[in-house]
């Protein structure tokens, strides 16, 4: 189904394994990998095929992220070491 089509229909659009994996530059084995270990973004089983959603993908993506140092923050500062004990 094409783009328009499902955006008229109000469908989120799907991805297929190979899309997602070309889409984060890995191989598609990679994507399996990650779900085999339950790291992945959440998937959809229709029949054989595998699709996802593509706010599934963002959510999974946005939880990866790093979470950058406020500034100024020093990283031999107590709480950056654990906390004081």
């Amino acid at each position: 189904m094409d783009t328009e089509r499902t955006a008229a229909l109000g469908l989120e659009p799907l991805l297929t394994t190979s899309e997602l994996a070309d889409y984060l530059g890995v191989n598609v084995q990679a994507i399996y990998d990650l779900r085999c270990d339950r790291r992945g973004p959440a998937g959809i089983r229709v029949g054989r095929e595998l699709r996802y959603r593509a706010t599934d993908v963002r959510h999974w993506l946005e939880a990866l992220q790093e979470i950058q140092p406020a500034a100024g923050a020093s990283a031999a500062s107590p709480a950056a070491r654990g906390g004081e004990r």
